[in-house]
């Protein structure tokens, strides 16, 4: 992780007592904190207009205007990939688009986003994956003792 920079910026004053209210609001965050997450984000936004962040149980994660998180388009291509290695490129968000019902932009501005920030997007994926292994293990424990 990079260590910060300091940095000194001057709010307008009503843009200053927003800030100072989101940070009430959510205590974990510093004054520091909230304005960098919010800078980055309305960063990210503006070079991926099609992408927007939202709060979740998993964490505050990178989604589609009106649509799935980003994490969730891109398993779906990792998966299309997985069962038919033979497809490529737009077959394959031919694909995505056929199963899901998205829209071929919204696919294409997953794929970009992901492009950009792949670490961010793999760490929800993988994390999803884990969760799901952990809960068919537990799953399958029960099987075996209740003697399915």
């Amino acid at each position: 992780m990079a260590t910060a920079t300091p940095s000194s910026v001057r709010f307008e004053p009503r843009v200053l007592e927003r800030l100072t209210a989101f940070v009430a609001v959510h205590r974990e965050m510093s004054l520091s904190s909230a304005s960098n997450r919010l800078v980055d984000e309305a960063l990210r936004m503006h070079e991926h207009p099609l992408i927007t962040f939202e709060d979740g149980p998993a964490g505050r994660r990178a989604r589609l205007v009106g649509g799935p998180d980003v994490w969730e388009v891109i398993g779906a291509v990792r998966s299309i990939r997985e069962s038919d290695p033979a497809l490529a490129g737009d077959e394959v968000l031919e694909v995505v688009a056929e199963t899901s019902g998205m829209p071929m932009p919204f696919l294409r501005a997953a794929l970009a986003y992901w492009g950009d920030y792949p670490e961010v997007v793999d760490a929800f994926i993988n994390r999803a994956r884990a969760e799901a292994a952990q809960a068919r293990a537990g799953w399958e424990r029960q099987q075996e003792l209740l003697g399915r």
